[in-house]
């Protein structure tokens, strides 16, 4: 029996130091992120101390199979062979090392740990390749083999059980069983993380006030697991149950009520112009120069504000592309842990745009450098009945392709000239593409060197810039330019070189511009400086079309006097709320957090918003 506890107490130890090893690689890989965030070397090396609650756990897990095939063999009591088991722990080790390997591929771009619903995007793993840079994948591959060979061939020394690990048959009766019990029941306490009223969770490490050390500390294996088993299904769960679910409806309702129905801002001279929405792939607000960001990086979108009118305080209520399309075209918040485009069984709960504009004899089309596949946009799109979806396979314009599609130089002037085949009015959208990952648009410009942090979405959005201009200046060439509003728009933010983490408004703040020729000239170089959400464009364009949006139960019309400001948005555990009054986030773990409110509102306004997630998200499931 002794070497049978020997050799677990082995592979306990082994899987604490690939844990280690492992967190050592990603905190490497982001140091430049720690500097910028200005994370203290001593939280960074408390991460590896506070860690080991749930690495233990972990280990544990991973340790239950061989632990028990092991004792089998011993009361076998005869000659065991245990090499089969190496494949076990080859597959375990090559397995954890891939999950890190893909949890380091996305944090640059998605800010969080590999979860449930990083899961639904990588259901699609051809198009996740597409947006990996070439480079970064061969590196990771390269590390993921590695290390996979070294801890197996380290497994293989160190660890393996010999053919016998005893044999003694007097101490099969009388000891061996009293000692299994023993060590297995060590090793279910491991996993239950001790004997605590509640067993341990991937939150249980977290310590620091920094969210990098966080996300360093927390084992990515436990994490994605626990994200598995709790949310197999959205009707399985609702963790966003603050209080009585009539208060809640009511709380919600009172938000949407207005005093009045008068929109008193009408933007266009004309009553059907055509509507174009260019849709921009991950521009934050901070971009763009009129909104805090350097003037180098956009130029053409600032000469545009000149001609249009501004949103200063919008702002995404989610970070995912398939997300932004529910916003727009249904009116629907952001959702935490899942994403319309991925029920189709809910699509005819919300309510599409695309209906009342086709009644009134609009044109409907949607464009795109790419493939639409991803997050399964393209169903959805197709659910809303557009009259033309092109994407990257309909393209033959001779273009050359980069990895995720054709790019937006190429690609907008394109659509600039094929929306002159289509019959007036039209409402059509264009989807920019080249502010994605794998950034390989071609380098037609010197690179912005001033910047520090994600230089290369930086240098993109600049190349995006250009796109913009090449677009307008084809489309002023075109017979339907004179009658048609422009509305750019991002479908979300990014992390720029001012690295603001994902929980606050400062990241989820994007620009949205209207101009064109029909625009009325008391809006043009002007801004428009109310707090509103990306899914209050339906309500407010059909209300701009003399159209009624009550089915849009989520969405504002912000040009209506009356109409109360707030912005929401969504967060895996939590959300973010923003008021006339001030703002807040709320974590279902750590209460409310960052509060900007005074203190005879901030219970009232922390109740609507809690009032308010908690209905969205139920009335969803409901669907």
């Amino acid at each position: 029996m002794k070497k049978y506890i020997v050799t677990l107490l082995k592979v306990l130890i082994f899987f604490m130091i690939l844990f280690e090893s492992m967190r050592l690689v990603f905190a490497v890989h982001y140091w430049g992120f720690i500097l910028v965030d200005n994370v203290p070397l001593t939280e960074i090396l408390k991460c590896f101390i506070k860690c080991l609650p749930l690495d233990i756990s972990t280990a544990c897990y991973m340790a239950l199979i061989p632990a028990v095939t092991m004792f089998v063999g011993v009361c076998v009591d005869k000659k065991t062979n245990y090499k089969w088991l190496r494949w076990y722990f080859y597959i375990v080790i090559a397995v954890y090392i891939f999950i890190v390997m893909v949890e380091v591929g996305i944090y640059r771009e998605w800010r969080t740990k590999l979860d449930y619903k990083a899961l639904l995007y990588l259901q699609h793993p051809d198009e996740v390749l597409k947006t990996v840079p070439t480079s970064q994948m061969v590196n990771l591959l390269v590390t993921w083999f590695a290390f996979t060979i070294l801890f197996c061939w380290w497994y293989y020394k160190w660890i393996e059980p010999t053919d016998k690990l005893d044999n003694k048959r007097k101490a099969v009766l009388m000891h061996y069983p009293v000692s299994f019990v023993l060590v297995l029941g060590l090793i279910l306490v491991g996993m239950r993380g001790g004997f605590g009223a509640r067993p341990i969770s991937a939150n249980s490490v977290c310590f620091s006030d920094y969210k990098l050390a966080n996300v360093i500390t927390v084992n990515p294996a436990y994490n994605m697991l626990e994200s598995m088993t709790k949310i197999r299904h959205v009707k399985e769960l609702n963790k966003f149950i603050y209080m009585d679910a009539e208060k809640a409806m009511r709380i919600t309702e009172e938000l949407h009520e207005t005093d009045c129905d008068s929109t008193v801002c009408h933007i266009s001279k004309i009553e059907r112009p055509n509507i174009l929405i260019v849709l921009l792939k991950s521009w934050s607000a901070d971009l763009v120069e009129s909104l805090g960001g350097d003037p180098s990086v956009t130029p053409n979108f600032h000469e545009m504000e000149k001609e249009g009118l501004l949103f200063t305080n919008i702002y995404a209520s989610a970070d995912r592309s398939q997300q932004a399309q529910a916003n727009i075209f249904g009116g629907l918040p952001g959702l935490p842990i899942t994403a319309l485009t991925y029920h189709p069984e809910k699509y005819y709960a919300v309510p599409s745009l695309l209906a009342p504009v086709d009644s009134i004899g609009y044109y409907t089309s949607y464009y795109y450098g790419g493939a639409l596949d991803f997050g399964k946009i393209l169903p959805y799109l197709r659910h809303n009945k557009f009259d033309k979806i092109v994407e990257h396979k309909d393209v033959d314009g001779g273009f050359h392709s980069g990895k995720f599609g054709y790019h937006d130089i190429d690609m907008l002037p394109w659509v600039a000239k094929q929306l002159t085949a289509q019959p007036e009015p039209f409402f059509s959208t264009v989807f920019t593409l080249s502010s994605h990952m794998p950034y390989d648009h071609p380098k037609i410009f010197e690179e912005l060197g001033w910047v520090k942090l994600e230089k290369e979405f930086m240098n993109s959005a600049h190349y995006v810039d250009y796109a913009l201009k090449m677009f307008m200046d084809a489309a002023k060439s075109q017979p339907w330019y004179s009658n048609t509003i422009f509305v750019f728009v991002a479908d979300h933010s990014h992390g720029t070189e001012k690295n603001f983490p994902l929980e606050s408004f400062e990241y989820h703040h994007i620009p949205l511009l209207i101009t064109g020729v029909p625009l009325q000239d008391s809006l043009r170089g002007k801004t428009f400086d109310k707090i509103c959400s990306s899914y209050d464009l339906p309500a407010t364009m059909l209300a701009q079309l003399g159209l009624g949006h009550s089915q849009f139960i989520w969405s504002k019309d912000v040009f209506n006097r009356c109409y109360r400001p707030f912005a929401f948005f969504e967060l895996n555990g939590g959300f973010g709320w923003m008021t006339n009054e001030g703002s807040f986030i709320y974590s279902n773990m750590n209460g409310p957090t960052d509060v900007e409110l005074p203190d005879d509102v901030r219970d009232s306004v922390i109740e609507q918003g809690k009032a308010y997630m908690q209905r969205h998200f139920e009335l969803f499931r409901n669907y």
